[in-house]
């Protein structure tokens, strides 16, 4: 028997099963694109960290330097790091730094160049039960150090990433433009340098060179979601198959 009642029977479905197939299949496409842009980042890291380091751009040139053409250059400058002043940066751990494996926090602090700006440098990694300055006086620097590092971006904030706790020191994301309004450092650089040298006195905070170890499994997931849409597409077929049949 046929009519409006039996006609939706099988619209509505159809428009889930088409919908449904839809999504997969467009989850699976941006898999794709991710991995192209995957491959594009380890090229571009991979090309930039070794190449020797470069003078770093005076300031003047600062408001031109823009990530796609500068993160993860090398540079090379000397600095004097101001007494007593830091921030840190929870970690979990990196894919850039594999030396990095447990839990603890990047040491930020202001670095003021030979003709007075400040530039915030990522001095390396300390462990939790390190986070007290106080438990690595030897890796206070005194006078101008001559150092090497990349430079770096700002991190966007994830969706459930922790609130920064200014009162406690504490910061959960990577941006140095945050860190020196509550800190009051009077910094221009839209970067900040990933320090690889030198190690300080005492050994902390650990500054290291950038290592690419980035898990490029966008084809595996690609190949799932479009899996996943023949499947979906291929049950639905199925059903209707038997619908009609019972139909007719």
């Amino acid at each position: 028997m046929s009519g409006p009642r039996s006609k939706r029977g099988i619209i509505e479905p159809t428009v889930f099963a088409v919908a449904g197939v839809a999504i997969l299949i467009g989850l699976g496409i941006w898999q794709l694109d991710r991995k192209t842009w995957k491959e594009n980042l380890i090229e571009t890291v991979t090309s930039r960290i070794s190449r020797a380091p470069v003078d770093l751009p005076p300031r003047a040139n600062w408001s031109r330097l823009v990530p796609e053409g500068n993160e993860y250059s090398r540079v090379t400058f000397p600095a004097e790091f101001l007494p007593g002043e830091e921030a840190l940066v929870y970690t979990s751990g990196s894919p850039f730094r594999p030396d990095v494996k447990v839990p603890g926090y990047w040491v930020f602090a202001p670095a003021q160049l030979a003709g007075g700006s400040i530039v915030l440098v990522n001095r390396g990694f300390v462990p939790m039960d390190r986070k007290d300055p106080a438990t690595r006086t030897g890796g206070n620097v005194r006078g101008s150090v001559e150092i090497v590092g990349a430079m770096r971006w700002p991190e966007g904030r994830g969706t459930f990433t922790p609130a920064d706790d200014p009162k406690t020191n504490v910061w959960y994301v990577r941006d140095p433009k945050a860190m020196a309004a509550a800190k009051k450092w009077a910094t221009a650089a839209p970067f900040y340098i990933d320090q690889e040298a030198p190690v300080p006195p005492g050994g902390l905070p650990l500054p290291g060179k950038i290592e690419v170890h980035l898990p490029d499994n966008h084809l595996q997931y690609a190949i799932t979601w479009f899996g996943l849409g023949l499947g979906l597409a291929g049950v639905y077929v199925a059903w209707l198959a038997g619908r009609l049949r019972r139909r007719y």
